[in-house]
């Protein structure tokens, strides 16, 4: 007998999307608190800042490795087991003694973190006709979480010290844990083969879908002008003239939030069938935010209103992405999902490296340059997709014609 998923609680879309922040949030907390952290395990910088690289690290190798068994394994059980294991590092986290001990952890952590990517897919399935809707809501719940996890992390480090903050998160993940054991329906898994023959079906998506290489690229260089920009933002909100301080420049994350807010409706254009459009304007707002901030870079007014529609345009593209990507293959979700986060946070890592480079070299003038380029780049992929895709189907059509003459 043929397994049936279960029918969703009207609540789950909400305890997904807030279950997403609320994990993906601890690849994050260390970035402000890596002083903090240094200090109390008697490190030096450079031995503490490899924390955050290796948190990242393991979350990238978790998605390659652990993200396509969403497809193969069943994904409730699969959330569950890797979410606990995350509770369970964070605890022991807050007990490191060493910087070997406290960088092991952070690996694990970012692998752990993994469950985040694995409910994102599986809001598209329970999505139905609204997928990108839904998967616009929890995308958000997931944004929120990475962008609230700094603020979040300085004010309870001040108040009562950092390892505070892991244990706070520990006991939110056990809370998340909780409200999905107990709502979060059982989706059978469809891939019948071996973990190998998994990795291998994979990497062939990247191959067989055309719509997935366009996505895999827009996403991965939108994603790498966000990390570029608030790369680069930190050391200009703090040089002359603005000279702001370290709470000041992480008040700026809120504006950030408030764009994230916005995302999801984009979404709903990708539901209509609107896709071309939606992406039309979410890298045109990209292009305007970056021109806006560029124009004007020390005035507090032109930063504000460019960061808020810098990650409308980032996020929303992000959330139509997810809905063209979802819609390939209704039963391969996580491995789609797989190929498409890998590349995001390939690019994240180029746009990282290129901001700190042209920062270097020129300032935030430089800076504002290539995140223009990136942007262009973004907005060519987007027309040369369409353009791609419009032949791609006048071929489909004229062939489908052909066949029924020699019939």
């Amino acid at each position: 007998m043929t397994k049936t998923m279960t029918k969703p609680h009207p609540a789950i879309i909400p305890i997904m999307a807030t279950a997403g922040g609320v994990i993906i949030a601890n690849l994050y907390y260390n970035q402000p608190i890596l002083k903090e952290i240094g200090l109390s395990l008697h490190a030096n910088e450079a031995a503490i800042g490899k924390i955050s690289m290796l948190t990242q690290l393991g979350f990238g190798l978790g998605m390659f490795f652990l993200l396509p068994l969403g497809d193969k394994l069943n994904r409730k059980n699969l959330i569950l087991f890797l979410t606990a294991m995350q509770a369970v590092v964070l605890m022991l986290f807050t007990m490191a003694s060493t910087v070997t001990e406290a960088n092991i952890l952070s690996f694990l952590i970012g692998v752990f973190a993994t469950p985040a990517q694995i409910i994102l897919p599986m809001a598209a399935t329970l999505g139905g006709p609204n997928r990108g809707k839904t998967v616009g809501h929890v995308f958000c719940g997931i944004l929120v979480g990475i962008l609230g996890a700094r603020v979040l992390s300085g004010f309870l480090s001040d108040l009562l010290g950092w390892a505070s903050v892991y244990r706070i998160s520990a006991c939110m993940v056990l809370l998340v844990v909780a409200l999905l054991k107990f709502y979060l329906p059982q989706v059978p898994a469809r891939f019948k083969g071996n973990y190998v023959d998994l990795l291998k079906s994979t990497l062939s998506m990247i191959t067989e879908y055309r719509t997935l290489r366009q996505a895999a690229l827009l996403g991965s260089l939108t994603f790498g002008i966000f990390c570029s920009f608030w790369t680069t933002l930190t050391f200009h909100l703090a040089a002359a003239p603005l000279n702001y301080s370290v709470s000041t420049i992480g008040s700026f994350g809120l504006v950030a939030i408030g764009g994230a807010l916005v995302a999801p409706y984009f979404g709903k254009l990708a539901d209509k069938g609107s896709t071309y459009r939606s992406l039309l304007i979410t890298v045109g707002l990209v292009i305007g935010s970056v021109v806006l901030m560029k124009l004007f870079p020390y005035s507090l007014t032109s930063l504000i209103v460019g960061i808020f529609f810098l990650d409308i345009g980032v996020q929303a593209t992000q959330v139509t992405n997810f809905a063209r990507i979802y819609s390939l293959h209704e039963h391969a979700h996580s491995r789609l999902n797989t190929i498409y986060m890998t590349t995001y946070f390939i690019g994240a890592a180029i746009g990282t490296y290129f901001g700190l480079l042209s920062w270097k070299l020129g300032g935030w003038n430089l800076s504002t340059w290539q995140m223009l380029l990136w942007s262009v780049g973004a907005m060519a992929v987007v027309i040369i997709s369409e353009k791609k895709n419009r032949q791609a189907l006048v071929v489909s059509v004229v062939g489908d014609e052909e066949m029924k003459e020699r019939v």
